[in-house]
């Protein structure tokens, strides 16, 4: 084809309806698993209760939907196949607060001209089923019960060349099942079951929703993580966040819904990756299922053909939202959970004990709830002593030596204090010995407790830092010289606007002209960095999500190389005080599972383990 000389004019032409209906098939349909999740949630928008999805050589040579709705009357069989024909939505009030899964109108029109497609219907009262062929019209009776079934055989007949770019039967299968999945684990009142080539591929009952991310996502899954649960007026979040240690090497565990939508979304994503910064090691990725349930008219759902992609007004608080949703679920360690499990119990047991004592089903004991945060507990007895030549202002005390004595433990039990736990309940257990001046081996009521020495004094000291920082507003530092740069026109719109936001994160910038902007003075702890650096990364954060996490992460970094070097060392020789005095604050320091650059800090075997490593038992 030559492309240099000009085309002759051609004339403007209204284009067929079938052509139509094909164009937006390529944008609707991608492969069967398009087709999948569109009947299915036609299917739910129906008030279906149960649904099968039979397929053929992966969904392309037959996909039949069926489902126990509502149904759709003989007489609207037709128009159930025009485009932008639904019952969804009548005007753009119910648009912008749409609620229903599908509401476009074009999916059974677009499905239609890329394939042989018919549908057979049951509405209630109806005496019985009346099945229409999508090609020819032809309407005629049918037998089901209510309900409706929606067979598409041959996808692609239509247009061969879209069939060429689609994936083995085995491949279009797993994306077929992994649609299903995905609307099985947002509506656990539904039963779902999938069948290809006559067997029962995979099944759902209908249930609890914890019993149906257990089966969705397996077991493994449910222990490995952690209850979500945040936000608060037009804006609630709840789901299961992955531990760091349970991370994967691709994003294939990864599950957000938007008012019952599986979206993909990047700044929900990104909310979710910046809780994890603190404990994720390297490129590894997180696994979780979140659902953000928000007022409709907060979210737009019609900016993508599939509705897997939606635009949220305030999109800033939102990201902050799911991140301190997060990170406050990831914060509390597993040494920090069973401590507070044990005092709970401990309380309770010695409450029992206690003379007329009556339980009191619904009202928690008056201490529940009590336990200290890392931030307000004490101070830990073995920080150690060093001072940064650094300009980060934190105000901590030096300490007189690396080491204190371990405090005695109190007498009286109390459910702040994990030292007041009597030593066979201590979750890290009681130090024993410490090999090679690198690892602590404690002994605890299941086992063998290991602890990379160095990994957890570092997340300790730097929670301590952390938390110090956090308490003092963020002082700005005048530069002597402005320092100027040249800046792209997103630049220099978004200083101008959010000029008091970056105030209060401790930079003034200013436009010179319509290109340059100048930075008269930036945070007094970041004095030694990049200030140029650190002013385009946060208009860049601050055009898209929250600008106070450049400011944080720049900050935290400073931290992370104190505390690495502020940390006990390899090679240094400890005493069981000293070894004990580390394993009690590791108890009460959030995120203690994992050092600074998410490496575990301690493992845990147990003794049937034990027993197996020697063959104990056999």
């Amino acid at each position: 084809m030559d492309l240099s000389s000009p085309a002759p004019r051609r004339a403007i032409r209204e284009l067929p309806d079938e052509l139509i209906s094909q164009i937006a098939a390529g944008e609707v349909v991608e492969r069967p698993a398009s087709v999948v999740r569109e009947l299915v949630d036609n299917a739910l928008d129906a008030g279906a209760t149960q649904i099968q999805v039979k397929l053929m050589a992966g969904g392309v040579r037959a996909i039949v939907v069926e489902d126990d709705g509502l149904g759709i009357p003989s007489e609207e069989l037709p128009l159930a196949l025009r485009r932008h024909a639904t019952s969804k939505i009548r005007s753009l009030e119910e648009l912008e607060s749409v609620g229903t899964m599908g509401f476009r109108g074009e999916a059974l029109a677009a499905i239609a001209s890329v394939s042989e497609m018919a549908i057979a219907s049951r509405s209630e009262g109806a005496a019985h089923a009346h099945r229409i062929d999508a090609r020819s019209g032809e309407l005629a009776p049918a037998a089901r019960a209510r309900g409706t079934s929606v067979e598409v055989r041959e996808l692609f007949f239509s247009t061969p060349a879209r069939r060429k770019f689609l994936k083995t039967d085995a491949t279009e299968l797993a994306h077929c099942v992994e649609a299903v999945r995905r609307h099985a684990l947002a509506r656990p009142d539904v039963g779902f079951a999938v069948w290809h080539e006559g067997k029962l591929v995979e099944q759902w009952r209908a249930g609890t929703a914890e019993q149906r991310v257990a089966d969705v996502l397996g077991q493994e899954f449910v222990a490995e993580s952690r209850e979500v649960a945040g936000g608060a007026g037009p804006l609630r979040i709840h789901g299961r966040a992955g531990l760091p240690e349970a991370s994967r090497s691709r994003a294939d565990m990864q599950y957000v819904y938007v008012n019952g939508r599986f979206v993909r979304d990047k700044l929900i994503n990104h909310g979710v990756r910046s809780a994890y910064e603190d404990v994720l090691h390297g490129h590894r990725q997180p696994c979780y299922l979140l659902f953000l349930e928000i007022d409709p008219s907060l979210v737009d759902v019609n900016v993508h053909p599939t509705k897997i992609e939606v635009r949220f007004r305030d999109g800033r608080e939102l990201h902050q939202r799911v991140r301190y949703a997060v990170q406050d679920a990831l914060a509390v360690s597993r040494a920090a959970e069973a401590v507070t499990a044990n005092s709970i119990q401990a309380a309770q047991q010695a409450a029992a004990d206690a003379p007329g004592f009556r339980p009191s089903p619904g009202n928690p004991p008056a201490w529940f709830g009590a336990a200290k945060t890392a931030s307000e507990a004490p101070a830990p007895a073995y920080m150690p002593s060093w001072r940064s030549n650094t300009q980060v202002s934190l105000g901590l005390a030096e300490a007189q030596a690396l080491y204190a004595p371990e405090t005695p433990l109190p007498t009286a039990p109390a459910a702040s204090a994990p030292s007041a736990l009597p030593s066979h309940d201590w979750p890290l257990g009681r130090a024993v010995a410490q090999i090679q001046g690198v690892y602590i081996l404690a002994e605890n009521a299941q086992g063998l407790i290991i602890v990379d020495m160095h990994a957890a004094h570092e997340r300790v000291v730097y929670e301590r830092l952390k938390a110090s920082l956090g308490a003092a507003a963020i002082e700005s530092q005048p530069l002597l010289i402005p320092v100027t740069f040249a800046a792209t026109a997103q630049e220099i719109a978004t200083a101008e606007a959010q000029a008091e936001g970056l105030l209060r994160l401790g930079l003034d910038v200013a436009p010179l002209s319509s290109k340059v902007l100048a930075v008269r003075a930036r945070p007094a702890a970041l004095a030694g960095g990049d200030v140029v650096e650190l002013t385009r990364g946060v208009l860049a954060e601050l055009a898209q999500f929250d600008a106070s996490q450049a400011i944080e992460r720049a900050q935290h970094e400073i931290l992370a190389t104190m505390a690495c070097h502020g940390a006990v060392r390899a090679n240094r020789q400890l005493t069981l005080d000293e070894m004990n005095a580390l394993l009690r604050d590791m108890e009460r320091t959030e995120r203690a599972d994992q050092c600074n650059h998410g490496r575990p800090t301690w493992r845990q075997l147990t003794m049937r383990e034990l027993d197996a490593l020697f063959l104990r038992g056999r």
